[in-house]
């Protein structure tokens, strides 16, 4: 066995021991990026090197695999990887103002340390300081609200009932308002996604930087069934949301813009279309016209908008030919 595959096999091995039903298969693809034969060939090398690896079916009619003998977890690979991910996850939670997610992240990089022998994690954090020191953070133009940390953490315990909140919002009333919360929008400006009863069953949204106080109700409520802060969030281009602007969005990019607009994602939902041409069509269904309109300024008039005709009117006789490159 090459020892590539040998550490392979001690990573299955690791979880199929600390994870609580075991791995199947899917798991093994997904872990390795391996085809189901070679899975399967896997769980065969872990059967036959491990005595106390038991096999079962779970309530989803897969087969799991686990390691009942936990002091297979004692034996510990190299955490540089880890120590790192977590060093740059909790930056990152902390330049995005989520305090509370930075916190339990860099308790989690301090528990993984604790672990580690003296040897070891001086030799974790000096490989992960170095890599860390090599990394750079590309920083998006506009402003950055910060969270408020007491807002946020009545907001989260909020939509951890969920229970409903009351709060008091800038705009034409400062009267405390008692919502329902659904999810959050993180980015440069956060939004809570909320129901006020009072105001009807439509969804709202509520920029966290304009909430002056939020305290958690102690009243549960049932939210609206099939809910998914996904989907909501895909309703928009950015922020903004509008029943009336929810239409199908469809962009062609010149042939000689085509292979750098491929590399983007402009939607969760997106399709591409190449064109005879060499030009690419991008199809998605969103809202924010405005928002689009800022980002397309960008390109040009390497990018013509082709439905829906109000924002292809929007934008019209804004582009541009003289940038000299495409972003």
């Amino acid at each position: 066995m090459s020892f590539a595959k040998a550490q392979d096999l001690l990573r299955l091995a690791l979880m199929a021991s600390t994870r609580h039903f075991g791995v199947s298969l899917e798991d093994i693809r997904a872990e390795f990026s391996v085809s189901h034969r070679t899975a399967q060939r896997m769980t065969d090398a872990l059967e036959l090197t491990f005595a106390n690896v038991t096999k079962q079916t779970g309530s989803d009619r897969r087969s799991y695999w686990k390691v009942d003998d936990p002091t297979i977890a004692q034996l510990q690979p190299h955490q540089e990887t880890a120590v790192e991910a977590l060093e740059i996850a909790s930056r990152r939670a902390k330049e995005e103002g989520r305090l509370r997610h930075a916190q339990a992240l860099e308790d989690t990089r301090n528990g993984l340390m604790l672990r580690l022998s003296a040897r070891d994690a001086k030799r974790a954090e000096t490989d992960a300081e170095a890599v860390l020191e090599a990394l750079g953070q590309v920083t998006r133009p506009g402003p950055r609200v910060p969270l408020n940390q007491k807002i946020a953490d009545a907001v989260t315990e909020g939509l951890r009932g969920p229970f409903r909140l009351e709060i008091i919002y800038s705009g034409r009333s400062d009267q405390a308002r008692t919502i329902e919360p659904y999810g959050l929008l993180l980015g440069p400006r956060s939004y809570l996604i909320a129901k006020q009863p009072d105001r009807g069953a439509e969804l709202l949204n509520f920029r966290m930087d304009r909430i002056q106080s939020a305290k958690c109700l102690d009243e549960w409520f049932i939210p609206e069934n099939g809910f998914s802060i996904e989907n909501y969030a895909a309703q928009a281009f950015g922020a903004y949301h509008d029943p009336d602007q929810l239409k199908e969005v469809v962009w062609r990019f010149k042939p000689e813009a085509a292979e750098r607009a491929s590399e983007f994602r402009f939607h969760p939902k997106q399709t591409l279309q190449y064109q005879a041409d060499g030009s690419l069509i991008v199809r998605f269904t969103a809202a924010g016209w405005l928002e689009m309109s800022w980002f397309l300024y960008e390109w040009g008039d390497a990018v013509e908008v082709i439905d829906p005709p109000e924002l292809r009117d929007f934008v019209q006789g804004y582009q541009r030919a003289d940038f000299p490159s495409l972003p």
